[in-house]
């Protein structure tokens, strides 16, 4: 079997562009990957058709010593857009080869702990609602199935204005939250790095009874050793790691403590072969890993065959807001049941893009951003 052809395909959903590819091959057999970066998605697709020739015309057997290949194709390697090109194609030839071996790509990593992948619904509850707003939207959560959410409560604006008042506010839309949501759901903070460490443990303390299941990247990712200090300083636990993209990046943070929970991206952390080996690095000191999943059908895929292969497995992000459009462009659709998304038994992924749904949905360049930053005070 040789790789005749990689192609790349962007569609435009709801806030961002799925950058899907597929790699095709002599015998008929194609794979399936993505590489979703939010922004610089051309860069991407400019990266992947650097990677093609040293693919194209090769047997796509053996998806770990291609990954090795391409990661040390050029002196400057790593960066978020070469990593991404990297693990889109990294997941496709994956893809490729359990479909064949005829087995689900999680045998071919190493068989599956679990059947069943507990999700959490993503994006929940944002910064514009109140505490009334909040209550009824916990309550259809776990209407829904979820025994967790998450919540970006926090604004930039509202920091800036009157910090005391806006995490006042914030206490209060969570609290009613929790309130909605019972005892025993969890509730997942998203900060968006808004925070300086000083107002991250205030916001700890004014959360408190609330009690967060974790605070997401309450500073800026960048600095391991001050998400160490801040760690040691708060209760809740933190995750992070959305936006590290190899084992090498993870380490200093996982060693020294620097959060509880770690989130690598598949679409970004170099696919299935190096996020396994972030998760066993993770496994070495006891932490459990929770994939970033903000992706489309590829993405979310692959997210459940590593979820499913590894020990220290957590809970998976599902981007509830995306969900039905995610489902009516997958054949065939993520099976939810009871807040659980259910690992498939069909070779490969064992899911593959309806292109002819997708393209109702045209690419578009990406918004300016409106981001601002942290605030340092």
């Amino acid at each position: 079997m040789k790789i005749t052809r990689i192609e790349t395909f962007k569609f435009w959903v709801d806030w961002c562009n799925w950058l899907l590819v597929r790699i095709s091959t002599d015998e008929g057999i194609t794979g399936w990957g993505e590489a979703s970066l939010h922004g610089a998605i051309e860069s991407v697709e400019t990266a992947i058709g650097e990677f093609a020739p040293h693919l194209v015309g090769e047997d796509p057997a053996g998806p770990e010593q291609h990954w090795h290949r391409l990661y040390n194709a050029w002196r400057w390697r790593g960066g978020a857009v070469f990593m991404s090109a990297l693990a889109a194609l990294d997941v496709a030839l994956w893809d490729i080869e359990g479909k064949r071996l005829g087995v689900p790509v999680y045998r071919l990593l190493g068989g599956a702990h679990r059947d069943r992948l507990r999700v959490y619904a993503s994006h929940w509850i944002g910064g514009s609602h109140t505490p009334d707003q909040a209550f009824a939207l916990a309550q259809e959560a776990i209407r829904r199935g979820f025994t967790g959410f998450k919540c970006g409560p926090l604004t930039f604006e509202g920091l800036q204005a009157d910090e005391v008042g806006e995490i006042s506010r914030v206490r209060d839309v969570v609290a009613a939250a929790r309130e909605g949501a019972g005892p025993t759901a969890e509730i997942f903070i998203e900060c968006s790095e808004l925070l300086s460490p000083r107002l991250a443990i205030r916001l700890d303390d004014a959360l408190a009874p609330s009690r967060p299941g974790w605070f997401e990247e309450p500073i800026p990712f960048e600095n391991a050793r001050a998400m160490v200090q801040l760690q040691r300083e708060l209760r809740t636990p933190i995750a992070t790691g959305e936006r590290l993209l190899s084992r090498y990046e993870f380490r200093e943070l996982i060693e020294n403590g620097g959060c509880r929970i770690i989130q690598p991206d598949l679409m970004h952390a170099g696919g299935l072969t190096e996020v396994r080996r972030i998760a066993a690095l993770a496994d070495t000191w006891y932490i459990p890993v929770a994939p970033h999943n903000p992706g489309g059908p590829i993405c979310t895929m692959a997210a459940m065959h590593l979820a499913a292969s590894i020990p220290n497995f957590f809970i998976l992000e599902q981007m509830e807001p995306q969900r039905a459009t995610r489902d009516a462009v997958s054949r065939p659709a993520v099976q939810f049941e009871a807040g659980h998304f259910v690992l498939p038994t069909t070779p490969g992924l064992g899911i593959e893009p309806d292109l002819d749904a997708l393209a109702k949905l045209p690419f578009r360049p990406q918004p300016r951003s409106d981001r601002r930053g942290a605030l340092w005070k």
